[in-house]
């Protein structure tokens, strides 16, 4: 990063808005996660961007034709960072925001560093920032895994055999879909070449990467897509979207994806080693003050409280030694 300071004030304003995006979801009435979470992935997956990108970068659909084999393997990657969306989304209902976004984006963070690291960076592995780099990762990692011992004591704290049963199955949700959710940084170093035609077509620096966006988010639409319609015909929810509270919801539904949207524009292209496990581990540490915010941790016990007190702490150094790095 060249700009430290600027790039790191949008990674901050990204990190607040990614950590809050899921926040309307608490407010929806009546509807079932699918209704929300199809609404969303329409919004912010597919239409957002789409129209974005095609008002902002000349010829864009020209450019998505010439690239080929480029944007399959952007999409693929969107694809697979689809599936960890609809994990994440049932996971925040099973062990909560906090806890989700701590281990999912903890270990999106780090495999989605180090990956970009060995391929784009491989002769900088053993300098001072390729090490530096490495240590971060390796905080973010040690972040997320005393955040999810908290989440533990939190659940026991709390007796109900219920939440128990639903604690090792969101954390297991959890774990996998921040595998799969690393693939999105994973793709966009990969799609480099999209943004590099939409600056050939001079479209404004700001704008160039939704090139990248477009196909990776409309890979990661699909499983979002296909699995809430699988539910809704399921449970037969498709019927509340005509309840008294359709207006609401949908307008809760919206805020999700331009809180996202807003979040990715920030995001950019600030740099898929340094600056993805930085943009994640801010985000934890929103998402955790939320959490606290919104009652998740509520008569818990000190505790559990200090241990996850303990995670932010962690991650917040995190930063601090992801920030010295200039890869």
């Amino acid at each position: 990063m060249h700009n430290i300071a600027g790039s790191m004030c949008l990674l901050i304003l990204a990190g607040i808005m990614n950590a809050s995006f899921s926040l309307p979801m608490k407010f929806v009435r009546v509807w079932a996660w699918e209704n929300t979470w199809l609404l969303w992935s329409a919004f912010a997956l597919l239409l957002l961007p789409g129209t974005l990108a095609f008002a902002t970068i000349p010829t864009f659909g020209g450019i998505l034709a010439d690239a080929g084999g480029v944007v399959f393997v952007v999409a693929v990657c969107g694809a697979a960072w689809g599936v960890a969306q609809v994990l994440f989304g049932l996971a925040l209902e099973k062990i909560g925001i906090a806890l989700t976004f701590s281990i999912v984006l903890g270990l999106s963070a780090a495999m989605g560093g180090l990956i970009p690291l060995v391929r784009l960076h491989r002769d900088k592995l053993l300098t001072r920032d390729g090490l530096v780099s490495l240590a971060g990762i390796a905080l973010v990692l040690l972040g997320v895994t005393v955040s999810a011992m908290a989440g533990r004591m939190r659940d026991r704290s709390q007796h109900t055999e219920a939440r128990t049963a639903h604690f090792g199955v969101g954390l297991l949700m959890a774990i996998t879909s921040g595998v799969c959710a690393s693939m999105m940084n994973v793709g966009f170093s990969f799609g480099t070449p999209l943004s590099a035609a939409a600056a050939a077509h001079h479209a404004n620096a700001l704008w160039q990467t939704d090139a990248i966006w477009v196909p990776l988010l409309a890979g990661g639409a699909i499983p979002n897509l296909l699995y809430c319609a699988y539910l809704l015909r399921k449970r037969k929810s498709i019927e509340n979207y005509t309840a008294a509270a359709a207006g609401r919801n949908v307008v809760l539904a919206l805020a999700m994806a331009v809180l996202y949207g807003i979040a990715t524009a920030f995001l950019g292209d600030l740099g898929p080693v340094v600056g993805w496990p930085l943009f994640m581990s801010l985000i934890v540490i929103v998402a955790s003050v939320l959490g606290v915010w919104t009652g998740e941790w509520r008569n818990v016990g000190l505790r559990a409280l200090r241990v996850q007190s303990l995670a932010v702490l962690i991650l917040v150094c995190a930063v601090v030694v992801l920030s010295r790095a200039t890869l």
